[in-house]
């Protein structure tokens, strides 16, 4: 296995935005004048299935498991993944939902737990502010425009998060120029002088430096091996 800080680091990355689903939150529906439009609060969140997928993938089925209790009017997961020889664990809880209470409140939990692990939890900083929301019956619904929106937004949110700002790809952009011009020789020394800024990039921008560095890495190898 990887160790701790890949292992959150790769359960942390963003979800493609298709895996994205929206429901309301707060709206206007009791306080709105007559004209005004019908607005509300919109909050992402992932499926458990999408959740299961990504533990699977990053530590391997075997490597994780979850464990529920109650306490009081809330159900509470507890998720495990084995770092190493040993197990550690994080917990969260929920309490029963409108729809299907009780596995709800399985799911709802687990998911919750699962943020404790980094797992979506970038999903909590989307800010889109209110948006034109439909009233159907007793519920309010995403209409399609609006979900376009909300698209876009999250795509914009997961290019800053593995690709960065303005300085973290200037940053980026610095540390390319100067593998490029460095013999094979020097590119260790880059990377261990340079190893606190590179840890602050976003995700993908560590990848692909890596990846550079593993290249000229094995290219050098096979010209000296040649020779």
């Amino acid at each position: 296995m990887a160790d701790f800080t890949e292992i959150a680091t790769q359960l942390a990355r963003p979800f493609p935005t298709t895996a994205i689903s929206w429901r309301v939150g707060a709206t206007n529906a009791k306080s709105k004048q007559p004209g005004d439009d019908l607005r509300g609060i919109p909050l992402a969140y992932i499926d458990a299935r999408d959740v299961m997928d990504r533990l699977d993938d990053v530590v391997g089925p075997e490597n994780w498991q979850d464990r529920y209790s109650i306490n009081g009017p809330k159900t509470i997961c507890s998720i495990g993944v084995r770092c190493g020889d040993e197990w550690v664990w994080k917990e969260d809880g929920a309490g029963d939902t409108d729809y299907e209470a009780e596995k709800g409140a399985l799911s709802d939990a687990f998911k919750r737990a699962a943020v404790r692990w980094g797992v979506g939890r970038y999903l909590y900083g989307l800010k889109s502010g209110w948006i034109e929301v439909e009233q159907r019956g007793q519920t309010f619904v995403i209409p399609k425009e609006s979900r376009k929106e909300l698209d876009k937004l999250h795509d914009i949110a997961i290019s800053e998060i593995e690709w960065g700002d303005r300085s973290a790809r200037n940053t980026y952009r610095l540390l390319i120029a100067a593998l490029q011009r460095m013999d094979t020789n020097a590119i260790e020394d880059l990377e261990a002088n340079n190893l606190a800024v590179i840890k602050t990039l976003p995700v993908a921008m560590q990848a692909n430096l890596k990846q550079k560095i593993e290249h000229i890495g094995a290219a050098s190898a096979r010209k000296e091996a040649a020779e």
